[in-house]
């Protein structure tokens, strides 16, 4: 077996402290054991149905304990666990099973009837797993996922075998419209978030399976991830947590619950928490503000971000209460881990999109010459190191991503910076259109697609602009057709009829004419000028 593998390291520790909690839920406890067990029986029931090495499942959950045992169970029999977004409508998410050539899907009862729509567009899928989440009976056509979790409880292993070749795959939506898999060999993703993040003999050679038996001597730390485990940030710092023998703690609420949050790492003593960025920092701090003395969270000392904008405000804002915390504010993304971060504490911290250049993170020209710190030049940040080898069918994206220079292989998905005299960076943005809110990525073409289908519009464009909760609303300007007058609620109604609600604009504004160019492209900056002037934003 070639390289580390998540599921090899798991089996140690749950051999290492098997009595210790791994997962918690709400009134649902599981010890090591029990995840090691119950990952069993899911794994064996995927093998029995059939499924081959490397194969796809996919978790159409919220954040569960199911949701790290079936990736745990995917990895035991050497299959690939594939994130689904829960906010994806039908298309969407036939076109992501499709693409992934999932054979399974592991999914929240709440969402039988969506699946029902879709099952005849996914005929790879054999095999549904059904989570009761207390929604209704299970389908006909699915497996109540306890039964295969009890099913067999020792140890299980396909005849290939496990290796660190296995993939982790992550799904992101990306700027490229729709989502595209970013396949990690699970050896390059532990030596890249474990070995430089956590403990730097993951990156030894070879590899010793009595390292994690040598670095677990007891329980390790409980995290309590706020943002959904379906993105990498929530996911990563999950899988962090648990190859050092800790705890996962998985809220009960499907929506941001502030108090539930603070309740909860109050109650266990919980030590992490991820988030992502303003969008949950905000209303962190107001209720922090509003309830100073309400909770107890000295137990809290690393508040993780990473995926969207943090201000220096808000992270300042949340040490005034947090006085022993730190804020880790990741300059990373799907498929390039590493490229900096921002580290704050109660005695300083760096500007906002201030971040240090990861140790393998170099910033180039649009020739590949390096920026050269306090030149001035703009340039693409790109990470070597431990990287994805590419995105899962997809051969140009990945030429056009992963680039070698000077015969070093580089992930380089697009963000633009500058190169500080004291070596920092100074993040720019993406060179495209793509719009973040909430965490979310969104491709403007994608809303403005939709936006163009409803008989009332002529032309439309999709924008963000400033917005304190989301980081960026999505803002529509459409051109409408002759003697229509707009009705916004119906044109919000349309879109949200077609995408993920979070893909709908907050706002549709109008305007006379959008202005193509002759070969049909727009003006995004004037537009979202032209937005921004309409909605009073300064700026």
């Amino acid at each position: 077996m070639a390289g580390w593998n998540y599921a090899e390291i798991w089996e140690v520790i749950a051999g290492k402290i098997p009595d210790a909690p791994a997962q918690i839920q709400g009134d649902r406890t599981y010890t090591w054991r029990q995840f090691d067990e119950r990952a069993n029986g899911v794994a064996h029931t995927l093998l029995e149905a059939g499924a081959a090495e490397q194969d796809k499942v996919a978790q159409y959950l919220h954040n569960c304990p199911e949701y790290l045992e079936s990736m745990y169970a995917a990895w035991k029999a050497g299959l690939v666990p594939i994130n689904t977004n829960y906010r994806y409508a039908d298309d969407e998410l036939a076109y992501l099973w499709t693409n992934a050539d999932c054979v399974a899907v592991v999914f929240h009862g709440t969402f039988a009837e969506t699946i029902e729509r879709i099952r005849d567009r996914v005929p790879l899928v054999r095999t549904w797993l059904w989570v009761d989440d207390g929604s209704g009976a299970c389908p006909s056509w699915a497996t109540p996922y306890e039964d295969a979790a009890a099913s067999h409880p020792e140890r299980v292993e396909a005849p290939w075998g496990r290796d660190g070749d296995h993939l982790y795959m992550l799904y992101t939506g990306g700027t490229t419209g729709m989502p595209k898999g970013v396949m990690w060999r699970q050896d390059d993703h532990i030596r890249n978030i474990i070995a430089t993040g956590t403990n730097p003999r993951y990156g030894e050679d070879p590899v010793d399976y009595s390292v994690p038996a040598e670095l677990v001597q007891g329980p390790g730390f409980i995290s309590v991830p706020a943002c959904p485990l379906m993105h990498g940030t929530g996911c990563m710092t999950q899988l962090i947590v648990l190859s050092g023998g800790g705890c996962v703690i998985t809220l009960e609420s499907r929506h941001l619950d502030i108090e539930e949050l603070f309740d909860t790492v109050e109650r266990y003593g919980a030590n992490t928490t991820a988030i992502v960025g303003d969008a949950f920092a905000k209303p962190m701090l107001r209720a922090l503000d509003a309830e100073p003395e309400r909770w107890d969270l000295s137990s809290l000392f690393v508040i993780a971000s990473s995926g969207v904008m943090f201000s220096e405000v808000s992270k300042q804002g949340l040490l005034r209460h947090l006085p022993q915390a730190m804020i880790v504010d990741a300059f990373s993304s799907s498929e390039a881990v590493g490229m900096g971060q921002s580290v704050s504490s109660a005695t300083g911290g760096a500007h906002t999109a201030k971040f240090t250049l990861g140790q393998n993170t170099k910033v180039f020209t649009e020739d590949l010459r390096e920026v050269q710190p306090g030149s001035g030049e703009i340039g693409k940040v790109a990470v070597g190191g431990h990287q994805p080898i590419g995105y899962y069918k997809d051969e140009e994206k990945t030429a056009a991503t992963f680039l070698t220079v000077d015969g070093k292989r580089y992930s380089v998905p697009g963000d633009f910076a500058t190169v500080e005299a004291d070596g920092t960076i100074t993040l720019l943005g993406r060179g495209s259109v793509c719009i973040n809110t909430g965490g979310e990525k969104v491709f403007p073409e994608e809303v403005e697609e939709v936006l163009k289908t409803h008989d009332a519009v002529h032309d439309a464009v999709a924008v963000g602009v400033p917005d304190e909760k989301f980081g960026e609303a999505i803002t529509a300007v459409v051109e409408l057709a002759p003697d229509v007058e707009l009705d916004e609620a119906d044109l919000i109604a349309h879109v949200k009829g077609h995408l993920a609600h979070y893909k709908a604009p907050k706002r549709c504004l109008t305007i006379d004419t959008i202005g193509r160019a002759p070969n049909g492209k727009v003006d995004y900056k004037r537009l979202k000028q032209y937005a921004k002037d309409a909605l009073g934003i300064a700026g």
